[in-house]
């Protein structure tokens, strides 16, 4: 879905229920049988093609390559689907407990690890060896699975985004706006000097650090088997106790203790918070709602001690009971393609997934205008991002881990106990042993 910031749903395997509970469970095995495909062959039959909350922005595009798929194979037949945002999960439940998928659907690697797991899902991998070699690895990487071992989607299109500061505010503090943060400890240096010059009236971060925050401050968040969690390191508490010096001496929003990222990027907005991370799509909302913070406006690379930023993605997976398979990879492959994605990225500000298609001047230069910069800076960083979220992580993780951390920020627990409640709990709802 392409109407919601990060374009990724959240955590889905808890909706997913019927692939729930004591353990993910086969709710039916798959009819197409494993190994490779071959859609070269003339091609007939119908297929049901699945989106989601996309046709009100996008039928032309979606209409258009569906004609062109077709035009050159007059025997097939595509029937477009369009789920809505809300619930988009509830229906995939739904058609997973009926074993009746759509041909080809349109995932998140955290929806589609659950019906993988349940078996409904081709391996990619398997079906198209060759397809692989396609992709940026870190967007195949993004659906390819340990449990079960394999690839489940074809990468479709990636998100990331620059850091966006308020440079009135830098310079109010005493800080050069043309040196903002690169690192997360130069991030916490400066946010003690724009604590102590501000008073109160304004901070350098908004927010708590998310899991992904974690993952890109160099913390590892699981085991090498990908089945529990660990962290609740050295490396994690020195992140936490930085963000609660941060607190105590007036550089992190009292309020970041109880706000939502949501939240925080209206305290950014307002002129509260100096500094925090976006997407091309806060371009738009800053010159509509806050035009003196958009005149203000600096942008720099993401924070990350790890070498890969943080990013978000989207693909396209194809049911493993499909009575068409042939047609299914073919259609899923041309909807993935590098023109194809390319012509997608221009329509939506996303980037495509497709080794090779960020160098398009597109990508690379900037045409002087704003859009034209975050777009520039934010490509260069798709090559080496990275989704630090863990596919298994859920909303209910995410909830405790803020509470946990705001209880250690603020000082009525240790760094070290809130981050071992919190992994001590996602490790029991993954049903990790001790």
């Amino acid at each position: 879905m392409v109407t919601r910031r990060g374009l990724i749903a959240g955590s889905a395997v808890g909706a997913l229920g019927v692939l729930t509970g004591c353990g993910l469970r086969p709710v039916g095995a798959p009819t197409v049988p494993s190994g490779p495909i071959d859609t070269d062959g003339d091609l007939a039959g119908s297929i049901r093609f699945q989106t989601w909350n996309l046709r009100a922005g996008y039928q032309d595009y979606f209409q258009g390559l569906i004609d062109d798929f077709v035009a050159d194979r007059p025997d097939v037949r595509i029937n477009w689907i369009d789920q809505p945002a809300e619930g988009y999960s509830d229906s995939l439940q739904v058609d997973a407990a009926n074993l009746n998928l759509p041909d080809v659907i349109n995932i998140a690697p955290d929806l589609g690890l659950p019906l993988a797991r349940a078996g409904l899902l081709l391996d990619i991998a398997s079906a198209r060896p060759q397809a692989q070699a396609t992709y940026l690895d870190g967007a195949w990487d993004d659906y390819t699975y340990e449990d079960p071992s394999g690839t489940y989607a074809f990468p479709w299109y990636l998100n990331t985004g620059p850091m966006f500061y308020n440079r009135a505010l830098f310079e109010e503090a005493g800080l050069d706006p043309d040196s903002p943060p690169e690192s997360w400890d130069e991030l916490f240096d400066q946010a003690m000097v724009m604590g102590e010059a501000a008073g109160g009236d304004f901070y350098m971060i908004g927010q708590l650090p998310s899991i992904a925050d974690l993952g890109m401050y160099g913390v590892e968040l699981m085991d090498d088997s990908e089945q529990r969690f660990t962290f609740d390191s050295e490396r994690a508490v020195q992140m936490v106790e930085r963000y609660r010096e941060a607190y105590e001496r007036q550089g992190l929003l009292p309020d970041a203790t109880v706000l939502t990222a949501t939240d925080s990027g209206e305290r950014f907005q307002s002129g509260q918070v100096a500094f925090t991370g976006g997407s091309a799509y806060d371009l738009d909302n800053f010159r509509e709602n806050a035009p003196d913070l958009y005149e203000n406006l600096g942008m720099t690379e993401a924070i990350t001690n790890t070498g890969y930023v943080n990013m978000t993605s989207q693909g396209m997976a194809v049911s493993s009971r499909t009575d068409h398979p042939e047609i299914a990879i073919a259609f899923a492959e041309y909807l993935t393609g590098q023109e194809e994605q390319t012509e997608f990225s221009r329509l939506v500000d996303v980037f495509p997934s497709t080794d090779g298609a960020l160098e398009d001047p597109y990508f690379t230069e900037d045409d002087g205008t704003d859009s034209g910069e975050v777009r520039v800076l934010s490509a260069a960083q798709v090559d080496q991002a990275r989704n630090h979220q863990p596919l298994v992580w859920t909303e209910e993780m995410s909830v405790e881990l803020q509470r946990q951390l705001s209880d250690a920020v603020v000082g009525r627990t240790s760094a070290q106990e809130a981050l071992s409640a919190s992994a001590d709990q996602a490790n029991r709802l993954i049903g990790a042993t001790s």
